[in-house]
């Protein structure tokens, strides 16, 4: 009697999709590019909280180091500009907090500068 549950003769494949091998040099390049990144979006994160750097000229014109980091976190580096507050504006503009500043559509990135800008 089968209970749906048995496999029988079938066999089942599992493709994992493993990350392909990468020499000594390579991991090592990655691991110093990653670094550089860090230490540059920190950099700009300490600028927005200071008032060096304006989240609007970020927004509209954003660094390369900067297209992969997420709009919520850039928000939170502003001053005055909490969990909550944050949540509100990125709710407001139909914007995903997990959404990055390169993955902004036009209409989402004119938006919220006109958001942040009143």
């Amino acid at each position: 009697m089968a209970t749906g549950t048995e496999t029988g003769s079938e066999t089942m494949s599992l493709t994992h999709a493993m990350a392909p091998e990468r020499s000594l040099n390579q991991r090592m390049d990655a691991l110093a590019r990653a670094n550089q990144i860090r230490t540059r979006r920190a950099q700009l994160k300490r600028d927005l909280k200071s008032g060096r750097l304006s989240i609007q000229s970020l927004l509209l014109s954003p660094p390369e180091y900067v297209e992969t980091a997420k709009v919520f976190d850039m928000l939170l580096a502003v001053p005055k500009y909490g969990r909550v507050k944050v949540n509100k504006i990125l709710a407001h503009c139909r914007i995903s907090p997990s959404k990055t500043i390169g993955g902004l559509s036009e209409r989402q990135r004119s938006e919220l500068v006109s958001l942040l800008r009143r």
